[in-house]
């Protein structure tokens, strides 16, 4: 059996590494911090619209839906 990805996934999983290492790990300490304050118990953190923002960008959010 071939278990390796296709070429179209593997170019996906860089993309999204990518991703992570320039937008999502550098402020994932600020995330963690803000949430710890229980005095923001469900509040969205407000750097999750410009994450989300970039990743419709660059056309890696809801990756589950079809594509039309």
């Amino acid at each position: 059996m071939n278990f390796q990805y296709s070429a179209k996934v593997d170019a996906l999983v860089a993309r999204l590494e990518a991703f992570m290492a320039e937008h999502i790990l550098p402020v994932e300490h600020d995330y963690e911090r803000w949430c710890a304050d229980p005095a923001r118990l469900w509040q969205v953190w407000p750097g999750l619209a410009d994450l989300k923002a970039k990743a419709r960008a660059a056309g890696l959010w809801n990756l589950f839906l079809p594509e039309e």
